[in-house]
């Protein structure tokens, strides 16, 4: 890691409970493996204060100045983000509707000196994520839009139930609604081989309480989640506040691009890089979405 690169990482993170520049040390080794325990028994683990307290100010102001720049596009989904197949049985989880009124600021539109943008193409962030998930390596996306990308859930809004296309998920809260907008999953709800639709269907119409678990997030926590096999979402954002968070999106593998159909639905435009790749994604497992 070259001298520039782990002086951006202490300046934002709190190096002093996650010691990024200090790889295969004692106190790095005791980190990855609470988080890796935690992953392991639940699937998700929160890092509080992963940025740097006399920072958090400056975090959500950044994130909020780019808000007004995000895609709004409120529709019909259902929880694997696919259309309804008319030939899917009547109790099929795939045929519940859920509205989607959640929007995404896309990395293009993100300034490369701010805090999140920083991060995000850290050399020593990206190891230390990938040792968060025992990965020899991750890759940030190849895709110009959704590498990096600013959510931003309004009053009145939710980010509904859904499950991620990658394994893992990396995200980071930088400004908390007033009321609501709290994070909800059900850990491990399906695998790589079996669906269980019963439950996925059972959380959809309200009758799963006993399979979430809920988690408070404040501004500056990192939270590393399994987000393709646990079902999950962010409740309705209840007051006057938005609830806004950063997602960093890699791969263990290079070139990663979205799909046309999914860009364009998550940043209402597409680049050349899109349509070039379109069709050529290779996926891990058969799950529906």
């Amino acid at each position: 890691m070259g001298t520039l690169a782990a002086r951006s990482v202490e300046q934002v993170v709190n190096t002093a409970r996650y010691p990024l520049a200090e790889p295969g040390g004692p106190a790095w080794n005791s980190v990855i493996n609470r988080i890796r325990r935690q992953l392991r028994e639940s699937g998700c683990s929160v890092l509080p204060d992963f940025i740097r307290p006399e920072l958090h100010a400056t975090l959500g102001g950044e994130c909020e100045a780019l808000a007004p720049l995000a895609h709004y596009d409120v529709e019909t989904v259902n929880a694997y983000n696919i259309a309804v197949d008319p030939s899917l049985p009547d109790d099929h989880p795939g045929r519940i509707p859920i509205e989607r009124g959640n929007a995404f600021v896309a990395r293009d539109l993100i300034p490369a000196e701010l805090i999140i943008h920083r991060l995000y193409s850290s050399t020593a962030f990206q190891r230390f994520v990938a040792d968060c998930f025992g990965l020899a390596r991750v890759h940030e996306l190849a895709d110009p839009l959704s590498g990096l990308c600013l959510n931003v859930v309004n009053p009145g809004m939710e980010h509904p139930w859904h499950f991620d296309t990658n394994e893992f998920t990396v995200s980071m809260l930088t400004r908390e609604a007033e009321s609501g907008g709290v994070f909800e999953y059900c850990p491990n709800v399906r695998s790589a081989e079996a669906e269980n639709f019963d439950d996925v269907r059972r959380v959809l119409d309200g009758r799963g309480d006993d399979l979430i678990q809920r988690l408070t997030l404040r501004p500056g926590d990192l939270q590393l989640f399994k987000g393709r096999f646990s079902l999950h979402r962010v409740s309705t954002v209840k007051g006057g506040t938005p609830r806004h968070s950063a997602i960093f999106a890699y791969s263990e593998r290079p070139g990663v691009v979205g799909s046309v159909a999914r860009t364009r639905q998550l940043f209402g435009r597409v680049l050349p890089e899109h349509l070039a790749a379109e069709g050529k994604a290779v996926r891990g497992d058969r799950l529906l979405d």
